[in-house]
């Protein structure tokens, strides 16, 4: 007779499978959006960085201020290497 711990496994190893039939499916579908989802997960980032990993910035009243700040700095910067580059 099979264990629990077997047979959990084997659900998870259909359910992986079954997984990745449906993410080689779907890849045609994502490719055309793939620029666009990539920026919004880079600009999450550069967020979480900024607003969790930088203390100094979520200091004082007026929170918000340093993140959106460096959030123009950001897009300035990025402006300017594209247009001078």
């Amino acid at each position: 007779m099979k264990t629990e711990k077997t047979k959990m496994l084997i659900r998870w190893c259909i359910l992986g499978a079954i997984g990745a039939v449906l993410t080689i499916l779907a890849a045609d579908i994502v490719v055309p959006a793939l620029s666009y989802l990539l920026s919004f997960a880079a600009g999450a980032m550069l967020y979480v960085m900024v607003e969790e990993l930088i203390p100094e910035m979520s200091q004082g009243q007026h929170s918000n201020v340093g993140t959106v700040f460096f959030a123009v700095g950001f897009s300035v910067m990025m402006v300017l290497d594209v247009a001078l580059g």
